[in-house]
């Protein structure tokens, strides 16, 4: 069985910094691109932040450039967002994503909410 477990969320002001961890078992960890989403209150979710299986590539929504850094722990089976400068408009749930092409698999967290105060 899959599982995806988020933790580190919180309340935190505005220039503030979290850190969430993505801890998972069930998969072979290695072999899947990581990736954070959020879903803000009212809207749909959407694109944080993109992991390769090798730490080699990583990609970001451009809201969150240079104010966030994902980063994986292969031995751990963890995924990791580093939230730094945090806004109030990052407020949301945010979810973990483990997902590989061949085959076609994509699994999800269950989230963990982010409240940033202005």
């Amino acid at each position: 069985q899959v599982q995806l477990v988020e933790s580190g969320g919180g309340l935190v002001q505005a220039g503030g910094s979290l850190r969430l961890s993505c801890a998972t078992s069930g998969l072979t960890f290695s072999r899947y691109f990581m990736s954070w989403f959020r879903q803000a209150s009212g809207k749909e979710r959407a694109f944080v932040a993109r992991i390769s299986w090798n730490s080699g590539n990583t990609y970001y929504n451009d809201s969150v450039k240079g104010r966030f850094t994902i980063s994986r722990d292969n031995a751990k089976r963890t995924v990791y967002l580093q939230m730094n400068t945090l806004k109030p408009e990052d407020t949301a749930v945010y979810y973990c994503n483990a997902f590989r092409s061949s085959p076609r698999e994509r699994y999800w967290g269950q989230g963990t909410q982010v409240t940033v105060s202005s």
